[in-house]
């Protein structure tokens, strides 16, 4: 079976979530999976944004963040927060309505999550041969948080579930 998998499709990475804000008062969740620790001095990670999202304008307005660490039953969010867009839902009153969110600093996260990362996005200029789908930031940590116990969710979880085709 996973010799029929293109390569970067036979590693099970983590699934997490974004949680930001313009600043204002204003906040969205998004799914993101483009993202990877690549320093440990400073500790930074490498994020994706995609292009046309509700975080993405969020981030380029307020370049702070939160990754939030998914826990395995959280992936009943997948669809609400990943598959829809900000710009047309209200996500924020959807996990509100559920009782799903809390405050964390200035930040709306989800309460069951398993850790909180405070990121602070800083765009990476690429050549323009040709436009990626994601927006890459290179993101100092700012804080972070241990919230809960648990698994993570990762990609092997939306696939068993059916929520990915790849």
């Amino acid at each position: 079976m996973s010799l029929r998998k293109k390569p970067w499709n036979r590693v099970n990475l983590p699934v997490y979530s974004a949680s930001s804000t313009d600043g204002s008062g204003n906040h969205n969740m998004h799914i993101i999976t483009y993202a990877s620790q690549i320093s440990m001095q400073p500790k930074q990670f490498i994020c994706g944004i995609y292009y046309g999202t509700k975080t993405l304008e969020n981030i380029d307005v307020h370049n702070k963040f939160v990754l939030q660490v998914l826990a395995k039953e959280q992936y009943v969010l997948v669809n609400m927060l990943g598959k829809k867009s900000g710009n047309t839902t209200n996500k924020m009153a959807y996990l509100q309505k559920r009782g799903l969110i809390k405050a964390w600093k200035n930040y709306q996260v989800l309460k069951d999550a398993l850790a909180l990362i405070e990121l602070e996005a800083l765009p990476v200029i690429l050549p323009a041969t040709k436009k990626p789908d994601h927006k890459i930031f290179l993101c100092n940590v700012l804080d972070y948080k241990n919230l809960n116990e648990g698994t993570p969710l990762t990609l092997d979880v939306l696939r068993e579930k059916k929520l990915i085709r790849i």
